[in-house]
Parts: structure tokens; sequence; C-alpha cells
């Protein structure tokens, strides 16, 4: 959970940011893309985890 927050909060602060250097409107897209990134590492992290542990 730890980790989840941590990269949530760092791409939730570098993809604005960076799609406003790109010219796009932040508040449009970034949103899709600050979900996709939150829920893919938080379930590999997830996995890693219960692998780890049942191995």
């Amino acid at each position: 959970m730890i980790v989840n927050m941590v990269v949530a909060g760092i791409s939730g602060m570098l993809i604005p940011l960076t799609l406003d250097r790109y010219g796009v409107d932040p508040a449009v897209a970034s949103s899709v893309f600050v979900t996709t990134i939150t829920d893919i590492v938080g379930f590999v992290a997830f996995l890693g985890l219960a692998s780890i542990v049942l191995l």
C-alpha cells in the first residue's frame, strides 16, 4: 500500500507537468494516465508480495 501511494503521488505530480510541457490540457488527460499507472503498480506490487510470501 505504501508503494502504491508513493507511486500515485509521484505520477500525480509528474504526468500533469509533462502533459503541460507538451501542450496538452492536463486537467482532461492526466486522470486516465495516473489511474492506469497506479492500478498497474498496485497490481504488480500485490502479486509480487504474494509470490514472495508463498514461495
